[in-house]
């Protein structure tokens, strides 16, 4: 409780970290709320007529409808489920193995740490969404395969900075204490590099979320996407592919798309904020800004030496 007390104190100075949580948990309230939040049920039938194909704006429809006659508002809402739902879960296949492999790799070293890395080099030179896309064409377009696959291909970079941050811990004088004592490799892990190593995972595995949702986005626009959940992904990929466009439908193009911006910008500047607060070194590192910022006086050459007599004693 007092760690947790001693975070929320460091993490409140975070001005940007906080303005990503109220963004994040914005759009968390939205997705859990949705049937109360949502003017119209997403699954009712609806008759398509001329008038109400991509209608503007208006008091019954406030951003509009689609080329199906459907709310735009409607779609918003709950087209924000299965992006967020796709994006942490498949966060939490990516924080497992990448936290796996970093920790294991960076503890034992030798032949172990060579072939997990070379492994994870491979994934990383190869292009990560050309790959979902042969294997989701090939598995399946359910949402539970999007989210093994794109959770599976992401987990290469927590696994590189877990592996370096786990190198540096086991380093230090209490992990050679309890060897010296007799602990074990798994004792060592589980009381010692796991704890000081968790913290830097969350917070990868927070900017993480912002690329997978942007991944699922991408595969639904490329028509990869689960057909039978709508997502901000598939709504850009009906409004492209159903004139939205020709029609000056601006209203089924634009709101999807700044609700994909805001999440990955909350999440960005939450994963930010997190980083600072658990890696406070990186203050030192970057000037601050506003009241904050301290000029660094520059070191000053010694005066020479004059003599009463003149320059150079002369």
């Amino acid at each position: 409780m007092e760690d947790l007390k001693t975070f929320w104190q460091g993490f409140k100075r975070q001005r940007m970290g906080l303005i990503g949580l109220a963004m994040l948990l914005t759009m968390i309230a939205v997705s859990v709320f949705a049937r109360t939040l949502a003017p119209y049920d997403p699954n009712q039938t609806v008759r398509v007529t001329l008038d109400n194909i991509y209608a503007p704006p208006g008091p019954e429809h406030w951003l509009g409808t689609d080329d199906a006659g459907k709310d735009v508002l409607t779609n918003l809402i709950y087209g924000s489920r299965v992006s967020l739902t796709v994006g942490f879960f498949a966060s939490f296949i990516t924080l497992i193995i990448g936290g796996t492999v970093g920790i294991v790799a960076g503890f034992y070293g030798g032949r172990i740490e060579n072939s997990l890395m070379r492994l994870t080099d491979i994934l990383l030179v190869i292009p990560d969404l050309p790959l979902m896309i042969i294997l989701i064409a090939l598995l399946g377009r359910k949402m539970w395969v999007i989210i093994v696959v794109i959770g599976i291909l992401s987990w290469t970079s927590t696994a590189r900075v877990v592996r370096s941050q786990t190198l540096s811990i086991k380093e230090r004088k209490f992990v050679q204490r309890a060897r010296a004592i007799g602990a074990g490799n798994l004792y060592i892990v589980r009381r010692h590099i796991f704890p000081l190593v968790f913290p830097l995972m969350m917070v990868n595995a927070v900017l993480v979320i912002s690329g997978i949702i942007l991944y699922e986005a991408t595969l639904a626009f490329l028509g990869l996407g689960d057909p039978t959940r709508l997502s901000w992904g598939q709504m850009l990929q009906f409004a492209f592919s159903r004139g939205a466009m020709s029609a000056g439908a601006w209203w089924a193009l634009v709101p999807p798309g700044l609700a994909i911006a805001w999440v990955a910008l909350g999440l960005t500047l939450l994963g930010n904020g997190l980083e600072r607060v658990f890696n406070p070194r990186l203050e030192l590192h970057h000037l601050s800004v506003g009241r904050k910022m301290v000029a660094r006086p520059r070191p000053t050459a010694p005066v020479p030496a004059t003599t009463s007599g003149g320059i150079d004693g002369n």
